[in-house]
């Protein structure tokens, strides 16, 4: 028969002269009381301690020695959540203090220590001797983890979250890989702790074979430091650096990194990065995200990043219910080769407000914007000496002044009628243009009527059906329309704009005269989970006003047809946009294809795009880009990344990986090729090796696998 004590009067009441709620509770099988001292507790028993617990099948309590004889299996529980399992103990009442034989030490769920003896000190510091430390699942026909650290001596502090080892070797399926006389790594729990982290491997064309080496240093709870040397075989040597530091409001992140090698003319190479974001007071939100890099291959070469238009912007926004404000300041560093940053705008700056608002007279939906817009560039000459359409020094102004209305109403039959109008007034400087130059005032104006007739159809089943065809009528007017179109020069041509006013993307273009927008939509959802969605149409104009490129599909009297589906279902997903001529032929498209099952993902696309040298395009585009990954079993996984060139046959880029991960370790390897035609950016052949131990210092461990696999 069970007894529950939960004052524990015989047991601890004397050992403990503590408050009520500082006493323990004890749970046996069987109670005996062996003299006046002696206490003996036999059977599933169970000890309740100031959130610690024990269970063992034996627990004898000698009061004079105030100690606990404990005989296994001995499972004991930390406040912090650690657990011990040993054979035998002899332990204070407190159980703080003592020593267990044959014990295993599982810190945070993931860590193990077995070893032959564990002495616990002071309640803070746990040592143990013949120590065998890993987070990998030790299976019975295969008692060797995949890796193991073993030490003579292991101190484990619980106040600082760290783990000492003496005369540590790390070992590999068993083997001995290196020797450590001294060791100190975080335990699980803890995230941030001072220390080197485990080294990658790389190996490059251009650098040679290379080892990087990070040292993190924690400087308090909300700033650290990551050191990463980087030393190649063809001598190269690398110094990078990432700060970070978290804000009441916000946080920053700053990396840069110096070079020497012998890739490029510069005897230092680096770059740097910043990048931020701050809540401000009355809503407002500060966000930075900037780059600098000292040549065109730099990037490249280190494995950074493929960016060859680099963009460093600092903005304040704020959005609310009816009104958005943006302020923006947007530099530009171009890497292509054949574009020099002195004649390209390098500095953007944008001002924005808009209000959303209910007219009383008019009724429906109103909108007020006021916007500013300059661009500079470094060149200080007015004439256009590279060819490229623009002066070299041209610097623009621009201040915008918008109003909008529009307001629906519901007819008979489901009939939906809109009323849309829009107003803008441009003032337009420019400086350092020997054509364009001076100051001058635009005034644009656009109507339009539209009317939708949608039809809805629920089947029993639950499939529903929505069919809706819209007409769009609309007419621009502008008074001057001699401005040289600078922002405005890329234009799609997709669903998302078949019906709006005016679909150049800038200020500097409008789409004038009149026109009528026609398309066609059709959704169908269906409750065994798959939705497919379609939308066709085109344009019609009275005037051909030559504003668009051929790539665009909006050239001409009627534009080329639109067609746009998109199908979603459970672990599938196709986008598709087609942009084509009567006899369709394409003169844009592309589609996105995922697809995702239990073992393998494939996520692929295609886009083809005419020649246009409106779009600085001389040559049609026609490229393929695939994505795949297939698990190989439950812990390795296969990787595939390649970009094709199809009018050309060849690859761009082509990758291959594979990755092993269970609960205890992390291993990538990588081997990418990216092929270029630059003198500036050489084509190269990268291969990595990086680890990462899991169950150390916040690197949680993932997945146990499964024994006899």
């Amino acid at each position: 028969m069970r007894h529950l004590l939960i004052a524990m009067l015989a047991l601890l009441a004397c050992a403990l002269p503590l408050r009520a709620q500082d006493r323990a509770a004890l749970i046996a099988d069987s109670l005996a009381i062996t003299g006046n001292d002696v206490l003996v507790a036999s059977g599933n028993v169970e000890v309740f301690f100031q959130g610690s617990e024990l269970r063992a099948s034996k627990v004898t309590y000698d009061r004079g020695a105030d100690r606990l004889i404990i005989v296994g299996p001995i499972r004991l529980t930390d406040p912090n959540g650690d657990l011990i399992l040993a054979d035998q103990a002899d332990l204070s009442a407190d159980l703080t203090e003592g020593i267990l034989t044959s014990a295993r030490l599982v810190l945070d769920q993931q860590l193990q220590l077995a070893a032959r003896e564990l002495v616990r000190v002071g309640g803070r510091y746990t040592a143990l001797n013949r120590v065998a430390a890993s987070s990998c699942k030790v299976c019975a026909d295969n008692p060797t983890p995949l890796w193991e650290i073993r030490a003579r001596r292991v101190v484990h502090d619980q106040q600082e979250q760290q783990l000492y080892f003496d005369h540590a070797s790390f070992r590999l399926a068993g083997i001995p890989v290196f020797y450590i006389p001294r060791l100190r790594i975080p335990d699980p729990s803890l995230a941030r702790a001072t220390g080197f982290l485990l080294p990658s491997l790389r190996s490059t064309t251009g650098l040679g074979g290379g080892i990087k080496l990070p040292y993190f240093i924690k400087i308090g709870d909300q700033r650290d430091v990551l050191l990463t040397p980087y030393i190649s075989t063809s001598g190269g040597r690398s110094l990078e650096l990432r700060y970070r530091q978290a804000f009441r409001k916000g946080d920053v992140v700053i990396t840069t990194a110096a070079s020497s090698d012998d890739l490029g003319d510069r005897d230092l190479r680096g770059y740097l990065t910043a990048k931020g974001a701050f809540d401000l007071p009355q809503d407002f939100k500060l966000s930075f995200d900037g780059i600098v890099v000292s040549d065109r291959g730099y990037l490249v070469d280190y494995g950074i990043s493929d960016l060859d238009r680099l963009d460093s912007r600092a903005a304040i926004t704020r959005t609310r219910r009816n009104e958005y404000f943006a302020a923006s300041l947007i530099g530009f560093q171009s890497l292509r080769e054949g574009e020099s940053n002195q004649t390209l705008p390098s500095l953007i700056g944008d001002f924005t407000f808009h209000r959303r608002f209910e007219p009383a007279i008019l009724g429906g939906t109103g909108g007020f914007r006021f916007q500013t817009h300059g661009r500079y560039r470094q060149s200080e000459s007015a004439f256009d000496a590279d060819g490229d359409g623009f002066a070299d020094g041209r610097d623009v102004g621009r201040a915008s002044i918008r109003g909008d209305w529009r307001r629906n109403w519901s007819g008979p039959l489901g009939l939906q009628f809109a009323a849309l109008a829009e107003g803008t007034v441009d003032i337009y400087g420019v400086n350092q243009d020997a054509v364009y130059g001076g100051t001058t005032q635009r005034n644009t104006g656009t109507a339009a009527v539209e009317l939708r007739w949608p039809w809805v159809k629920a089947g029993r089943s639950g499939v529903s059906h929505v069919i809706e065809p819209v007409v769009q009528v609309v007419y621009t007017a502008q008074d001057n329309n001699d401005l040289l179109n600078e922002d405005s020069t890329l234009v799609e041509f997709d669903e998302g704009n078949l019906f709006a006013l005016g679909r150049f993307p800038g200020s500097d273009a409008a789409e004038l005269g009149a026109r009528v927008n026609l398309g066609l939509s059709y959704l169908r959802h269906d409750p065994a989970g798959w939705t497919l969605g379609v939308t066709a149409g085109r344009v019609l104009r009275q005037t051909n006003p030559d504003q668009f490129g051929a790539a665009s599909g909006l050239d001409g009297i009627t534009s080329n047809w639109l067609v746009a589906m998109q199908l979603q279902s459970e672990g599938l997903s196709v986008t598709n946009r087609m942009v084509m001529n009567d006899d369709l032929s394409l003169s844009k498209g592309e589609l996105r294809l995922d697809f995702n099952q239990n073992r393998y993902a494939v996520a692929a696309g295609y886009v083809y795009a005419v020649a246009d040298l409106t779009e600085n395009r001389p040559d049609t585009t026609q490229e393929l880009v695939l994505d795949a990954s297939y698990d190989l079993t439950a812990a390795w996984t296969a990787n595939l990344v390649t970009r094709q060139d199809l009018i050309a046959g060849r690859a761009t880029r082509a990758g291959l990986g594979v990755t092993f991960r269970n609960e205890c370790l992390d291993l990538n390897l990588s081997l990418s090729r990216r092929y270029t035609s630059s003198t500036s950016v050489q084509s190269t052949t990268d291969f990595g090796v990086q680890v990462e131990i899991l169950g150390i210092g916040g690197k949680q461990a993932g997945s146990a696998r499964q024994c006899g696999r």
